[in-house]
């Protein structure tokens, strides 16, 4: 056992799979075994492993320039070009971006820039932030407060208060509807919640509104149809922004170029990347806010004298050069509508799961899903759902296959945007037997 304090793991079960290599969608470990790597990591690594263009891209960049910060205005064409690029294909209005390390950074930027914002224009009091039950938005102090997930929260402490941080319902459906409920009801009730929510609290001490058009960590929950379209005309009303947090379901992953395309949510106000920004070749990760927004704050960095926040590694050039290089593979190779196709094709697959006797609920869009196993299936086995959970994943890796718990009750899916039909047969072949194992 070496000295590391593990991220995400029961620190007394450590170290029971050592990764040696990846090619492709698959990963070995220490011994040789093969896995088809059926979550692309976490849920990042889009282009798969050993991609010889992003190698050389990262090579030839750290020969050209190792790092340079961006700093008292400096600058490197790699960082203005990825920006540039990113600008043209997000749904925001004029569109500018800071870039980080990580999607926990890059909302606790978010958090900072709201605030400097309305600081800018004299509404000082509107700081709170409206986030979901069952949300996941990063882990550290600011962006761990934003994420609802009781392990997430428990023993940390988070100031939730003191970040102002507010709570409305999750769109589940399945888990959250009322006996005799219909969706549209359903929908009507929790954004009526939702408007309640603001009215109680009063709209003027409201900023923004956080949701990932998809979850990941939560289940992967795909709200009902009209759901966003509902969130938008309450926030609207209200003059509250509406923030994506797209780290999971930007560029390509549920079939188009963002979630917001997939879920229908228009022209949001501020958006979160990270992970296959990249295809996980490198962390960065990109906030990118409303025009009008940047420019309230460029004059108040001026009254200042320096807009004083910043990551030393904000704009690496090595990781800009390479997240431009995954942009350009993505918009050459069609990647988005590839995705598409076999996205719909893993849905169909597992939609043949929904008859299993071991599954209660199977939900997804593009390549991105969730199968959510059965509690009186636990029952029969007297056993807790969550173990029952925790032993198909491990049947899943027995099997050659990973794949990840999530949310107490389900399995998560989201292989690399680049598989193929034949492998989905493979991912779905391996799942079915790991839950026939049960």
């Amino acid at each position: 056992m070496t000295n590391i304090i593990y991220p995400t793991t029961n620190l007394l079960h450590t170290e029971q799979m050592v990764v040696s290599h990846g090619e492709g969608i698959y990963v070995y470990d220490k011994a040789g075994k093969q896995y088809l790597e059926g979550m692309a990591g976490l849920w990042c690594t889009s282009l798969g492993y050993g991609n010889k263009e992003l190698i050389e891209t990262s090579t030839q960049q750290m020969e050209k320039l190792t790092f340079s910060h961006m700093f008292g205005g400096k600058t490197h064409q790699p960082g203005m070009d990825l920006a540039d690029k990113l600008a043209e294909m997000v749904p925001v209005t004029d569109a500018k971006i800071f870039f980080g390390n990580s999607g926990s950074d890059a909302n606790d930027t978010h958090i900072k820039l709201l605030r400097y914002y309305f600081n800018a224009i004299g509404q000082p009091q509107k700081q709170k932030i409206i986030t979901r039950e069952r949300a996941y938005h990063g882990v550290t102090v600011a962006a761990g407060s934003l994420t609802s997930l009781p392990a997430n929260l428990q023993h940390f402490d988070a100031p939730l208060d003191a970040l102002g941080i507010l709570r409305t319902d999750h769109p589940h459906y399945f888990s959250g509807h009322l006996p005799g409920e219909s969706e549209a009801e359903f929908v009507t009730r929790i954004t009526d919640n939702l408007e309640q929510l603001i009215i109680r609290e009063g709209a003027d001490t409201i900023a923004a509104f956080i949701a990932e058009p998809i979850t990941g960590a939560s289940g992967v929950i795909v709200p009902p149809e009209g759901y966003y379209q509902k969130v938008q005309e309450v926030l609207n009303r209200h003059g509250i922004l509406f923030w994506t947090d797209e780290v999971i379901t930007g560029f390509g992953r549920t079939g188009n170029d963002f979630g917001c395309t997939t879920m229908g949510i228009e022209k949001p106000d501020m958006m979160t990347f990270a992970k296959q920004l990249s295809s996980a070749y490198f962390p960065i990760s990109a906030s990118v806010i409303r025009g009008d927004i940047y420019e309230a704050m460029r004059e108040q960095s001026n009254n200042v004298g320096v807009f004083g926040h910043g990551y030393t590694y904000s704009g690496h050039p090595v990781g800009c050069a390479i997240a431009l290089k995954t942009m350009e593979i993505y918009q050459r190779d069609n990647i988005f509508s590839q995705a598409a196709d076999t996205g719909a094709y893993l849905q169909q697959k597992l939609a043949t799961l929904r008859q299993h006797p071991m599954v209660a609920e199977v939900r997804g869009k593009g390549l991105i899903a969730a199968v959510e196993l059965c509690a009186d299936a636990a029952a029969s086995k007297n056993t807790k759902l969550g173990e029952l959970t925790n032993i198909a994943a491990a049947n899943c890796q027995a099997n050659g296959l990973i794949l990840r718990p999530v949310a107490g009750n389900s399995i998560a899916i989201c292989p690399p945007l680049i598989i193929t039909t034949a492998q989905i047969d493979e991912l779905v072949d391996k799942l079915t037997l790991s839950l026939n194992q049960l």
